[in-house]
């Protein structure tokens, strides 16, 4: 039986900061034109970590119960290792996806804006379908896509229009800036999974691009979330908004740097737990930046 502790490893808590980013920087593009709403704003954060924790457990379930996580590197995987019975961790996946519901009418009811149960909905099955289900997305290389648009696209903009019940400039860079280095995340993590998704026939986009053009890959979202952190402060006219990618820069020069020294397996961790670091030494200060407009 897995310990408390272990349930919370296998929560993985190195991603949580892929559901924080996108809803400070949708609250910070609200704030940009005095529509911030700061209990709508934290009932955005309840759903998109309620999703991010349950997709956790139903990859860590999904991946257990095909046999692809039982020689992995990296994070606890509660079902892979055999830490957990499989049943309770597909039911608190689907708890969180549950609670992450009811988050979501609130928010819906809150804001006046009803459309988003729909959008709550496919993000829900969304998540589960990403390794779950009979043709998993995941295992066919568009993980990456659906990180991009959910905690990405869905959750800035959904937290910005939540609050603004409208979309800016400022909002759309800021939500690909968020999509990039969130899909960033998965990418440095199925570089370190190459060797065992290939051999449990797992078709990541890693494994489709090789190595090589994997690095490349992470190297160019985060430069593209750096591009978009400055137009989006230009368009804002929002100088202190430049904080964000200025302050992330270094970091993310020792990101790209790791990534092209050849690192593989658990050399390759760090990649993983600092791009989150990185995501939020981005996003936070680009969200105040914006708030100070």
């Amino acid at each position: 039986m897995a310990t408390p502790a272990e349930w919370v490893a296998g929560a993985r808590p190195r991603t949580l900061p892929a559901a924080v980013a996108p809803v400070a920087v949708g609250t910070g593009a609200a704030a940009a034109i005095d529509r911030a709403d700061l209990g709508l704003g934290l009932l955005a954060l309840l759903v998109a970590l309620l999703l991010q924790v349950g997709v956790n457990y139903a990859n860590d379930y999904s991946d257990g119960v095909r046999g692809t996580d039982q020689v992995r590197v990296g994070p606890v995987r509660l079902v892979g290792q055999g830490l957990a019975v499989p049943a309770y961790v597909k039911q608190a996946a689907f708890a969180c996806f549950g609670l992450a519901a009811v988050a979501g009418l609130a928010l819906s009811a809150l804001s006046g804006v009803w459309w988003l149960i729909v959008v709550g909905a496919v993000s829900i099955l969304a998540a589960w379908r990403y390794t779950g289900g009979d043709r998993p997305y995941g295992y066919r290389g568009l993980g990456e896509v659906y990180v991009f648009v959910f905690f990405g696209l869905v959750a800035t903009l959904g937290t910005l229009y939540t609050q603004a019940h409208r979309v800016t400039g400022a909002g759309v860079l800021g939500a690909v800036a968020a999509g990039a280095i969130a899909s960033a995340i998965l990418v440095a993590n199925n570089l370190r999974d190459i060797p065992t998704d290939t051999l449990h026939g797992k078709r990541t986009l890693a494994v489709r691009l090789g190595d090589a053009r994997t690095r490349s890959l992470y190297a160019a979202l985060l430069a593209l979330a750096l591009v978009c952190g400055v137009v989006a402060a230009l368009v804002a006219r929002a100088p202190w908004a430049l904080a964000g990618p200025v302050l992330s820069l270094p970091l993310t020069i020792r990101q790209i740097r790791l990534a092209h020294s050849g690192a593989t397996g658990r050399a390759l961790i760090p990649l993983l737990a600092r791009t989150g670091v990185l995501q939020l030494l981005f996003a936070l200060p680009l969200a105040i930046g914006l708030a100070l407009a």
